[in-house]
């Protein structure tokens, strides 16, 4: 059977049916693109601006900080609703959903209320949860033949829509008076453009796969000639995939938390260290490009991961051993390259590790779902270490052990196999 958007002639094909394929490829994977620039911004708004709320709310930093750890495990918590949600409104449709609800999260955020503040975040995390899972079985499903191309746009993209928020939301906040309800609240613009992008493409899915039995054509179904979703709980294929999403999620959002508070510890000034941390994205984008379209030709398969592990290895202890001078942008160098390529293999794995869209959407929902859970362990884990010991080393060490088994993780992921397609 060809795929909905291969532009691989066929005896019946003209040049201009072709043409008009190409073309349909193209505004479906631009409407996935910005679709995907909006996975991260919502929540990488939040950060920078984390002392104007406590300053203006009186909250502690402690409950702030809630605020970038809540989305983390609203990814997994939610993740598990995709399946569900998918049979009642279909995969391409609840994708178009997510951005309304998180367009809608974000403008709640306006209110001066921290309930709406902190409710608003919730939401957010719930949309983009439901939008992590759903991505890569649509891009199986309508990218079959351009899978590592567009597994890399899409991590590229999740990385350019963090890059963006952290860098932007402060001086959208000093060009709006010093309202950062303001800053946050312009982030759903990108949410709402997205939306108007990918509605044709919602709908034109209804009239592609019309529902049967109520249920929607594009929904993640279990006929009985495959497993259920509970199948992969015993599949060791898929807790490889899970293993390395959670543990590279893990280590992201550690470092992301605590970078700038260590190199602050270490002597650099608060805007050096946020500049640090914002330019690890750069060489991050470079290497969730690269990596998903190279991985047919690296041998052995686990290279790739290795080295993702040993890069983020290297700039962490860097980090610890030499913070002054120019020495940190080497070492974030590094750190972005082993964190974009850890991102991206962990997403491509499970495209990769699945036989078709369906069983892409399910191995989604684990690896996404337990794995953000395992992340959002990370930040508070390493803040109780560095809050028993009063230093970096042990929480350094703690990272690079768990980086270890992240390695041994993605080196079984890594392994060119499927999650099991048949039986229960």
């Amino acid at each position: 059977m060809q795929e909905p958007f291969d532009t691989a002639p066929t005896p019946l094909s003209t040049p201009s049916v072709r043409r008009g394929a190409i073309l349909t490829g193209i505004y479906v994977g631009i409407g996935l693109l910005m679709i995907a620039l909006n996975l991260r911004m919502g929540v990488a708004s939040v950060g920078p601006v984390l002392p104007a709320i406590e300053q203006e709310l009186g909250i502690p930093a402690a409950a702030a900080g809630l605020l970038t750890t809540i989305p983390v495990f609203a990814f997994g918590a939610f993740a598990f609703l995709t399946p569900a949600l998918t049979r009642w409104i279909g995969l391409h449709r609840l994708l178009a959903l997510t951005m309304v609800v998180v367009a809608i999260g974000i403008g709640i955020r306006l209110l001066p209320s921290p309930v709406a503040l902190f409710g608003g975040t919730v939401l957010v995390g719930a949309g983009i949860a439901v939008a992590n899972v759903c991505m890569p079985a649509v891009i199986k499903q309508d990218f079959a033949h351009r899978l590592g191309l567009m597994m890399g746009l899409y991590s590229t993209a999740l990385f350019l829509g963090a890059a963006a928020a952290a860098a932007l939301t402060v001086p959208f906040m000093t060009a709006l008076d010093g309202s950062w309800r303001g800053a946050l609240a312009i982030w759903a613009i990108p949410a709402v453009l997205a939306l108007l992008i990918w509605l044709p493409r919602a709908m034109r899915a209804v009239s592609e796969s019309p529902a049967v039995a109520g249920v929607p054509g594009d929904a993640i179904v279990e006929p009985r000639d495959e497993p259920r979703m509970s199948a992969l709980l015993r599949d060791p294929v898929a807790w490889a995939v899970t293993g390395f999403m959670g543990l590279q999620s893990l280590s992201y959002y550690a470092a992301l938390t605590w970078i700038p508070t260590m190199l602050q510890d270490a002597g650099v000034s608060v805007s050096d260290a946020g500049l640090l941390l914002s330019y690890s994205s750069l060489p991050g984008i470079a290497a969730a490009l690269l990596v998903p379209t190279t991985l047919r030709w690296i041998r052995p398969t686990w290279l790739p991961v290795l080295l993702s592990a040993l890069l983020c290895a290297a700039g962490l202890i860097g980090l610890l051993v030499a913070p002054g001078g120019a020495a940190p942008w080497a070492w974030m160098t590094l750190l972005g390259l082993g964190q974009g390529a850890a991102i991206a293999l962990s997403l491509t794995y499970i495209v990769l590790r699945a036989p078709d869209a369906r069983h892409t959407a399910h191995l989604s929902t684990m690896a996404q779902g337990i794995g953000y859970l395992l992340a959002g362990l990370g930040p508070l884990g390493l803040g109780i270490l560095h809050a028993a010991v009063g230093g970096w080393a042990v929480p350094v060490a703690a990272l690079v052990i768990l980086l270890g088994v992240q390695a041994l993780a993605g080196a079984a992921a890594s392994r060119e196999r499927h999650v099991r397609a048949g039986g229960r």
